[in-house]
């Protein structure tokens, strides 16, 4: 297992099986747990070029509860980007101000190149539809709590599967767990092809389907995304495919008892607020893990955590 002090956090795929367990286990750690000296002294700068509230404020928290500092930007129009500067220009002034970067961009490949740059470490808070490693650890933190296990769930993807990051991200590293997966989504916004040939090299069991209510009662988890209008080019493509899936109480009359359901958040209309109370809905919880998972991911990176 690679040390972790000093090291970018950029895809869920640098990770081997050993280190994603590695950082459950620190995460647990860090539950209900502050400590205003352990990240005394320790500057994260957040640059978010894209809106985020879990993200961002999980990261703020983290590192305010254990006694670092933050500063950065929420909205890069009001940065030196706005005039032209590069992002790679960027990234090598913000690291003389900090001791970590937290960075959100719309464009794929932007974190990796941000590492590049960087002489710190470096966290990808989602690099457009690409991948969102800081969310996948905090969803397999959420299924280990609430099913007691990893190993050898069958798991659904319901919805957006082209545009989700979270879902590229989490079936990587389901599949080092020997899950059997289902992705359920219409035929405009299946998993990309470069995921669906990772699966098939490593053996995985997986189903492509479009029918939600004739997989629901296999499943263990239900991964829940909502349809990313920002995400399509054409907005008449996002019209065909909005509302097509939603879960609600008359869903979960099929389902088995102890199914959990995940949400990245934010919901539109394909998650109703009627089964919030259900002991299915975990992904309050989820939101919530963000602190631990990411307080853990912090202390290693700045190497006060081993």
């Amino acid at each position: 297992m690679k040390g972790f002090k000093g090291r970018d956090i950029i895809s869920i795929s640098d990770f081997s099986k050993q280190e994603i367990l590695h950082v459950l286990d620190t995460a647990k750690n860090f539950e209900n747990y502050r400590n205003p000296s352990l990240l005394k002294d320790k500057m994260l700068a957040t640059l978010f070029f894209e809106p985020s509230t879990r993200t961002r404020m999980s990261f703020e928290a983290a590192m305010h509860f254990l006694g670092g500092r933050v500063i950065g930007f929420s909205d890069a129009r009001l940065t030196s980007i706005s005039k032209g500067e590069s992002l790679w220009d960027s990234i090598r002034i913000v690291e003389g101000y900090s001791d970590v970067i937290v960075m959100r961009h719309p464009f794929e490949g932007s974190a990796r190149l941000a590492a590049e740059a960087a002489n710190i470490p470096i966290i990808n808070g989602g690099d457009g539809a690409n991948q969102h490693p800081t969310q996948t650890f905090l969803d397999l933190f959420t299924i280990y709590k609430s099913k007691g296990t990893i190993d050898k769930l069958k798991v659904g993807f319901l919805g957006d599967l082209k545009y989700g990051r979270t879902v590229h991200s989490l079936a990587r590293a389901l599949s080092l767990f020997g899950a059997e997966m289902y992705f359920i989504s219409p035929a405009e916004l299946r998993m990309p092809s470069d995921d669906i040939e990772h699966l098939k090299k490593e053996g995985i069991v997986f189903h492509e389907v479009e029918d939600l209510i004739g997989t629901c009662p296999k499943l263990d988890v239900l991964y829940t995304t909502r349809i990313q209008k920002e995400r399509f080019p054409d907005a008449a493509d996002y019209e065909k495919v909005k509302g097509v899936y939603r879960v609600d109480n008359s869903m979960l009359k099929h389902v088995k008892p102890e199914l959990k359901i995940l949400h990245p958040l934010p919901r539109v209309d394909e998650l109703s607020p009627e089964i919030d109370n259900s002991p299915h809905a975990v992904y309050f919880e989820q939101a919530a893990n963000g602190v631990p998972v990411r307080a853990a991911l912090l202390a290693l990176v700045l190497g006060v955590a081993e």
